[in-house]
């Protein structure tokens, strides 16, 4: 089979690679396409202005080793030379960055592009497997990865490709379906008048949920941080809580299902982000499990398709140095956003 070629995919290194998520930026250098990269502590997005200035006071004036790109992975659409981000105040801009930092060639890609590229080739060290169904098909994944939102990706599989697919999955609609859901849903709250996945699964919606839960009951809610309401349920010491966490569980597997038919993901889904790990005690209970199979009429399809936590602790940063090293293995789009001096 002919091979891409890398003339006009390959970047130039040393290169600089950013996860830039709502909260905190990782980033690290890849010096050469055969050499360990070079991680930096990460960066607290709030402590600075733009992102400009974090890469030059925490990564610059820290190393001796000036990078000619950067591949830049950011929560939100790419349509433009200035970026928003979904969940901080900062805005990428390329050119400036081209401009100021030095960097010869940008390309920005989605947060899930590069959660989707980690999973290409994620070792059983980086990962835990729910539930029976096992197998490593050379065929579609998904990644799933409630956090500060809900993002999702599709990884396809096409002539000797990896192909990842960015979409907003996380807001798809969520549903009841049980005697419970109708009692909750009505208390969950809304965004411009509907339940999307997001509203749930993710860290402000395991507050929703627990608020829900605490208004169908008539109790009074305790917690207002979704780390509170997950350790009590992770303890068994508070019963809102545990149903809180079982419920979202529940949900999760609701909709990792959804995106498993969708993509016909056969070679698995994957959770990733913080709050996977953290709950990975409740997602080895039945709920998860059982939800992501109850997809009638193809419920023995999805009792095949495996599921997966990703353990990685900086998944990210391993799908786009993977791109970076062997970008002929990867069918990543660059049009409008790729930036070159």
């Amino acid at each position: 089979m002919p091979q891409l070629d890398t003339s006009e995919t390959a970047m130039p290194f040393p290169i600089l690679i950013g996860d830039i998520g709502g909260t905190n930026a990782r980033f690290a250098i890849i010096p050469d396409a055969a050499a360990e990269q070079i991680h930096f502590p990460n960066v607290r997005t709030a402590d600075f202005e733009t992102i400009d200035d974090a890469i030059r006071s925490c990564i610059l004036e820290k190393s001796s080793l000036r990078p000619r790109s950067a591949i830049l992975a950011v929560a939100g659409p790419i349509s433009r030379d200035e970026i928003p981000l979904t969940n901080c105040d900062w805005v990428v801009r390329p050119r400036t960055m081209i401009d100021g930092l030095g960097i010869e060639d940008v390309l920005v890609v989605n947060d899930f592009e590069a959660q989707a590229l980690a999973i290409a080739n994620l070792s059983d060290d980086n990962r835990e497997r729910l539930g029976d169904a096992s197998g490593d098909m050379i065929a579609s994944r998904v990644v799933l990865g409630p956090g500060t939102g809900l993002g999702v990706g599709g990884l396809v599989h096409a002539r000797g490709s990896w192909i990842p697919v960015p979409g907003e999955g996380g807001h798809v609609d969520l549903g009841p379906r049980t005697a419970r859901d109708l009692e909750l849903f009505p208390h969950v709250e809304t965004i411009e008048g509907r339940i999307s996945a997001e509203q749930i699964l993710c860290g402000r919606g395991i507050v929703n949920l627990y608020r829900a839960i605490c208004a169908a009951d008539g109790i009074a809610p305790a917690y207002s941080d979704p780390a509170d309401i997950t350790s009590h349920a992770l303890a068994a010491s508070d019963k809102v809580a545990v149903e809180t966490i079982n419920l979202f569980s529940t949900y999760l597997g609701r909709v990792a299902g959804d995106m498993a038919m969708i993509f016909m993901a056969r070679g698995g889904v994957f959770l990733s982000g913080g709050i996977s790990q953290k709950i990975l005690p409740a997602l080895r209970r039945p709920q998860f499990r059982a939800a992501f199979e109850d997809k009638a009429p193809h419920s023995e399809l999805l009792a095949t398709i495996p599921t997966y936590v990703v353990t990685h602790p900086l998944a990210a940063l391993a799908g786009l140095s993977s791109y970076a090293r062997k970008p002929e293995s990867f069918g990543v789009s660059t049009d409008g956003r790729r930036w070159r001096a």
